[in-house]
């Protein structure tokens, strides 16, 4: 997925302000949804059919800030599925300029129902299972 960097996304130095990028990789990661065929409402609803009260929450985060992204930039936010575990889905996501990766993480997210983690709906692990 592509963004172009803004002057809202940047600091007084005209650097992406760092906790942007967590903006730029949330819609990395419903993005990521759409291209493997699955619109987020329409996931939601389906998965709704299986347990009408739960969300996807960020259990974890680990963020590298190897380079800095400037005013203007057109960035590429790349995500991939990790593994998908009974409650939660480790995914891999870069953001780039070019050839030049400026961020890496791995994010953990869980899938929680009733205020608890459980086990993510067949639906919901299928379309994520790493290829």
């Amino acid at each position: 997925m592509q963004v172009r960097v803004y002057y809202e996304d940047t600091d007084f130095s005209g650097i992406v302000y760092h906790a942007n990028y967590l903006r730029f990789m949330e819609r990395g990661r419903t993005n990521h949804l759409r291209l493997m065929g699955a619109e987020q409402q329409a996931l939601f609803e389906q998965a709704e059919t299986e347990d009408s009260s739960f969300a996807f929450v960020v259990r974890s985060m680990h963020l590298d800030f190897l380079k800095p992204a400037r005013m203007d930039d057109v960035l590429d936010v790349v995500t991939w599925p990790i593994a998908v575990k009974g409650a939660s889905i480790m995914l891999a996501q870069e953001v780039r300029r070019g050839d030049d990766v400026l961020v890496k993480a791995e994010v953990r997210v869980a899938f929680i129902s009733g205020g608890r983690a459980q086990p993510i709906p067949k639906s919901i692990r299928t379309l994520m299972k790493p290829i």
